[in-house]
């Protein structure tokens, strides 16, 4: 089953709350979200970077349709890059295979 890495990142044109209490609200609700993901399944690894407004995660999936329903659910907080993970030993197997042909006489 392939994976997916989504690296993601606070959107500045989301509508932050200034409110403190707000704010805490936002977070949890956010933290429930990304629990009950890893607890699904849905998301296999999460993790911040370390500045705190950002990070990846990565998820299981058929085809990145279902990546694309998680991160339309926190739209507009967050923005997103996608991409499907190729694992090292098919990597190197698809790599050899193609230059195969190439070889020198």
């Amino acid at each position: 089953m392939p994976k997916y890495m989504t690296i993601w990142g606070r959107s500045q044109s989301a509508p932050w709350p200034t409110d403190p209490a707000q704010a805490k609200q936002l977070d949890e609700r956010t933290f429930a979200f990304i629990d009950e993901a890893l607890k699904s399944g849905r998301i296999l690894e999460v993790g911040w970077f370390a500045e705190g407004t950002s990070g990846y995660s990565i998820s299981p999936g058929e085809d990145a349709k279902g990546i694309l329903t998680g991160t339309f659910a926190t739209h507009p907080w967050a923005q997103y890059e996608v991409q499907e993970i190729i694992d090292h030993e098919t990597a190197k197997e698809t790599e050899l295979q193609v230059l195969e042909p190439l070889k020198s006489p």
